[in-house]
């Protein structure tokens, strides 16, 4: 796993990396934060991060809002979600920057990956209850099963597990936020490191 293709898109600012851990995730201890090198969320981030999932057709509300405004709300309600060490590190990054960021199991990942909008009648199962989301015109991680994860609900095909130890991270940014993606994805990358991870960015390439 090296590369993943990206569509020609006016809008998309994706940042992708590998962490790689020599256990079990489940098994990690959650370090201290560093320090964040970019200001936190506003109106205007998550403005950006609407506009980008619109342009495709996607409709970013309600219950399809950025998987970081969830975030938000679960903050603002003292009901920030826990999962493993590895994972809370994405959330409380994704929390602070306002920009989604996807962290799924490389491992169960299949074939060459690549980003591209959801097709008419598309979805994937997001919950281990089987709930689905529509993914027409929204922007998606695909490998060779198909789409796997995206910026409102990462599928559960792909979800980390208790023996997950390569974590695939995307950061889903927009270029009218300047170098806010890869402020965040610098920022984790140091996080995750300090949980003991051995991180390497993915290439990317435009394809058209």
């Amino acid at each position: 796993m090296t590369a993943i293709a990206l569509p020609a898109h006016p809008l998309l600012d994706a940042v992708a990396v590998l962490a790689t851990w020599p256990a079990p995730i489940a098994e990690l201890s959650l370090p201290a934060a560093t320090v964040a090198t970019l200001p936190a969320a506003d109106d205007e981030v998550r403005k950006a991060i609407r506009d980008l999932l619109r342009q495709g057709g996607f409709k970013p509300t309600g219950r399809s809002k950025p998987a970081s405004e969830f975030l938000l709300g679960a903050e603002a309600q003292g009901a920030f979600p826990s999962i493993n060490p590895a994972i809370d590190i994405c959330n409380r990054v994704s929390l602070h920057s306002g920009l989604p960021i996807s962290a799924i199991d490389a491992d169960m990942t299949r074939g060459e990956l690549s980003i591209r909008l959801g097709g008419a009648d598309e979805t994937y199962v997001f919950n281990s209850a089987g709930h689905a989301i529509d993914l027409e015109g929204l922007l998606c991680l695909c490998d060779a099963d198909g789409p796997c994860a995206n910026a409102v609900k990462d599928a559960q095909r792909t979800k980390t597990t208790s023996e997950t130890r390569r974590l695939l991270i995307l950061v889903w940014g927009s270029r009218s936020l300047a170098s806010r993606s890869a402020q965040t994805a610098a920022w984790l990358s140091a996080w995750l490191t300090a949980a003991g991870a051995s991180v390497t960015s993915l290439v990317s390439h435009e394809v058209a």
